[in-house]
C-alpha cells in the first residue's frame, strides 16, 4: 500500500511539474492608459479701443496650438499662431504673425493669475531670425494687458 501511495504521489508531482502554466503578462487596457487630455481655452482682453484674443490648446505643460490676435485702434492688426511651454504659472511661446504684409516671429510671455493671463514685457533682442527676451527673469507683468477667460467662439 505504501508503494501505491508513494507512486500516486510521485505521479501527481510529475504531472504538476509538467502542467506548469505561463500566466500572460497583463496588457494595458485602453481605459487604463494615462493619456494626458487636451484642454481648449479662450481669453479676451479689451483696453479702451484695442482688443487681444488668445485661443489655447494645452496638453500637460505644452501649448500644442495657439492663436493670438492683436487689434489696435487705427493701426494694422496682427494675428498669428504660437506654440510653447507653461513653466509653473508662466506661458512662454514663439508667436508667428503677419503684420503689414510681413511674417515675423517674436517671443511672448503670459503670467497666469486665476482665470486671467497677464502679458509680460521686457528688453528684447534679435536672435536667429526672431525677437526674443534678453532675460526671462527680468520680465515684468504690470497688469496693463490682462486677458480674461472667455467663451470660445
Amino acid at each position: 500500500m505504501k508503494k501505491v501511495i508513494t507512486g500516486v504521489f510521485a505521479l501527481t508531482a510529475i504531472i504538476a511539474c509538467k502542467k506548469e502554466e505561463t500566466i500572460p503578462a497583463p496588457t494595458p487596457d485602453k481605459e487604463m492608459s494615462m493619456e494626458i487630455p487636451t484642454s481648449h481655452e479662450c481669453y479676451l482682453g479689451v483696453l479702451k479701443n484695442d482688443s487681444i484674443e488668445m485661443h489655447l490648446s494645452v496638453k500637460g505643460t505644452e501649448v500644442i496650438d495657439g492663436k493670438l490676435s492683436y487689434k489696435f485702434y487705427e493701426k494694422d492688426k496682427n494675428e498669428g499662431t504660437f506654440t510653447g511651454q507653461i513653466n509653473g504659472d508662466t506661458l512662454f511661446a514663439d508667436y508667428t504673425f503677419m503684420s503689414e504684409g510681413k511674417s515675423s516671429v517674436r517671443e511672448v510671455a503670459f503670467l497666469k493669475k486665476g482665470n486671467d493671463y497677464i502679458e509680460g514685457y521686457g528688453d528684447v533682442e534679435e536672435k536667429d531670425g526672431k525677437t526674443v527676451f534678453k532675460d526671462r527673469r527680468k520680465l515684468f507683468f504690470d497688469g496693463k494687458t490682462v486677458l480674461s477667460k472667455s467663451d470660445c467662439k
